[in-house]
């Protein structure tokens, strides 16, 4: 799973999920079964009417053109998904993150016939995993990616933080607080320290301090660390 970062008009960066290889193509074989299953009930209704097939023209039309406007219909009109795209959780957005035009889906639609069409699926294949970010030619060309909208967990989300074998807490009286408390308060000190923020970690442990009503001559940083490494102590113990 490759991850990009996105920089919305308010200066707010915010990590996105790209899609992977194996994601696109499971999609692309769910929408494929979609396009074959249309095409052969069309077939089957036709037929069990009894339709004239004289005019073979009006018929060709009928039958494949819902199916060749597949991707641009439904990305355009269900936000930048299709049936595929939706049941794996995928959605086409341009690079910053907002959501395309008409213009941007045209784009990476008609260029289906080189990804795809010409070659197999083979320059979509290339292009994504040598690019890295969810771009075939097509999204390429349009300022797109697909990107994976299902929730991932990796440890670092979650209150599990490494501690030594012989790690000695020093605080029991975090035990008052909540699992959700302290996912809270982890998220709001691992932030504070990537972005330099010393206010946010000095008012967590000034908060921290008055509900455990403790005190200790810990700097702030070291002292919020320690509450989260005792918390995670004593929880896995019980």
């Amino acid at each position: 799973m490759n991850q990009f970062q996105i920089e919305t008009a308010q200066n707010v960066t915010i990590d996105q999920n790209s899609s992977n290889l194996g994601e696109r193509m499971l999609a692309y074989l769910i929408d494929s079964f979609v396009i074959a299953v249309y095409i052969i009930l069309v077939i089957i209704l036709l037929v069990s009417l009894e339709v004239d097939f004289e005019d073979l023209w009006a018929l060709y039309l009928l039958v494949t053109l819902p199916a060749f406007l597949y991707y641009l219909l439904f990305e355009t009109l269900t936000d930048g998904k299709t049936i595929g795209k939706g049941l794996m959780n995928l959605r086409v957005v341009k690079l910053d993150g907002s959501k395309p035009n008409f213009g941007n889906y045209f784009v990476r639609w008609i260029l289906r016939i080189i990804d795809v069409g010409l070659t197999s699926g083979a320059a979509a294949v290339i292009t994504i995993l040598i690019r890295g970010n969810g771009q075939r030619i097509g999204d390429v060309a349009a300022g797109t990616t697909v990107i994976s909208e299902r929730q991932r967990v990796h440890l670092k989300d979650t209150l599990l933080k490494e501690i030594p074998e012989d790690y000695k807490p020093q605080f029991p009286q975090v035990t008052v607080f909540k699992d959700s408390e302290v996912q809270t308060i982890k998220e709001l000190y691992e932030k504070a320290k990537r972005n330099g923020n010393h206010n946010v970690i000095v008012s967590l442990d000034r908060r921290l301090k008055e509900v455990m009503n403790v005190s200790t001559d810990l700097r702030p940083i070291d002292f919020v660390d320690v509450v989260i490494k005792d918390y995670n102590y004593y929880t896995q113990k019980i």
